[in-house]
């Protein structure tokens, strides 16, 4: 756990931030899971969370069963209809097409974020790595740009989770300009 500390040292003090958060495959499961949990219980926020990943139904089991109140999140799945998966209408998941289609990604960001109650808010998006295999690295820089744009306005804490692959390297690297920290969970050899 103690990565997740230090990333609370790391934006102590911000009201709102965007972090980009590189991570390994090892420990991608673990630190988002970490995040949410310190988002959700530590500081009692609600959020967005974006899953390019996994299914919303196994996204809000594996949160729940560590201790997440799932009731302050309002999820974006979009893995569930590209993979056949069961969607389930409820009121805290919005079903996106795919993760390809970044204007109705980006509109479902913002409704999510506007309904969401309170002033503070988090905005989780897992994973930018995702989005490379749909779009190209200047395509993907461009919808991040615009992100970060988006984020600043919402006046969110906003955190982007990048797998550390030697490919991505160049665009965390662009991207990093974008955002106020970058935290390493264990990413980086």
């Amino acid at each position: 756990m103690g990565k997740i500390e230090d990333f609370s040292k790391e934006v102590k003090g911000l009201k709102e931030f965007i972090a980009l958060a590189t991570v390994s495959a090892k420990e991608y499961q673990k630190t988002n899971i970490g995040l949410v949990k310190h988002f959700t219980t530590k500081e009692n926020i609600p959020g967005v969370y974006v899953t390019l990943n996994k299914p919303y139904e196994n996204m809000k089991i594996l949160l729940e069963k560590s201790g997440v109140d799932t009731r302050k999140i309002i999820f974006i799945d979009a893995v569930s209809k590209t993979t056949g998966g069961k969607i389930t209408k409820t009121k805290n998941c919005l079903y996106m097409g795919n993760p390809e289609n970044l204007s109705d990604l980006s509109i479902a960001m913002d409704q999510a974020v506007r309904a969401l109650p309170g002033k503070e808010k988090f905005l989780f998006f897992d994973s930018l790595s995702t989005l490379l295999v749909y779009s190209s690295i200047p395509t993907v820089a461009q919808f991040i740009h615009f992100l970060a744009t988006k984020m600043r306005a919402w006046k969110v804490k906003g955190i982007i989770i990048s797998l550390e692959r030697k490919q991505d390297r160049d665009l965390i690297e662009e991207l990093s300009q974008f955002c106020d920290v970058v935290i390493d969970f264990g990413g980086r050899k």
